[in-house]
């Protein structure tokens, strides 16, 4: 198993285990392969959601600009909302998880197509 489908299986599993989520992993994998290098980056993979900048570059490169969203106060609320379902004590917070989540938060699924 190469070193991305490790990373796939590992977000599967915080979506099951930390979200409650059943995982559609044919659009979380596509999400994984999104974040491009990312994700092997240790600082890159997560979301700092202590740190509205973070949130704020989630809100403006994912959400803006991949779903291709209106800017308003909807998308800082889901990304709250999130945040929140993750666990905001849980430590790592991967970053595909979390675009996985707003992906399905949005029914923005066909941008995978």
């Amino acid at each position: 198993m190469g070193k991305r489908e490790e990373l796939i299986a590992q977000y599967a599993d915080d979506l099951k285990n930390k979200c409650g989520m059943t995982p559609d992993m044919d659009l979380l994998t596509k999400v994984t392969i999104g974040c491009g290098p990312a994700i092997y980056n240790a600082d890159a993979s997560t979301v700092a959601s202590s740190q509205p900048d973070e949130l704020e570059t989630v809100k403006n490169n994912f959400l803006i600009k991949k779903l291709g969203l209106a800017d308003g106060p909807e998308l800082m609320d889901a990304i709250n909302k999130v945040i929140e379902t993750y666990g905001k004590s849980e430590r790592n917070k991967y970053r595909a998880v979390v675009y996985y989540m707003l992906t399905k938060h949005f029914g923005k699924e066909a941008m995978y197509v």
